[in-house]
């Protein structure tokens, strides 16, 4: 299993979908909540791995998929910042290991 089946895999069961009807239209979402935070944070972020940016991602497809995307950005502000201060902090760190 590719990593992107078991991210699909993850975010289905997040949602509690067992079904396999709605597999592309997860696919898409996941893939929005992808853009969305890369646009946050100007970053390809690991969602692959458990953490923040995984959690986040999660609970952005949780909200889109409830007609309840205006919501995200409020309940999780704290989260976002944090995701967007970590992820600055480590290309920083990444830059000047180079240099």
């Amino acid at each position: 299993m590719t990593p992107a089946d078991e991210l699909l895999k993850e975010v289905k069961n997040h949602l509690r979908i067992t079904w396999v009807e709605e597999d592309t239209d997860i696919v898409k979402l996941i893939d929005r909540a992808k853009s969305y935070f890369k646009s946050v944070t100007g970053a390809d972020l690991d969602f692959f791995k458990d953490g923040q940016a995984k959690h986040l991602l999660l609970e952005r497809c949780r909200y889109v998929y409830n007609r309840s995307a205006e919501e995200f950005e409020n309940n999780f502000r704290h989260e976002i910042i944090n995701l967007q201060l970590s992820t600055a902090v480590a290309e920083r760190r990444e830059r000047l290991g180079k240099a």
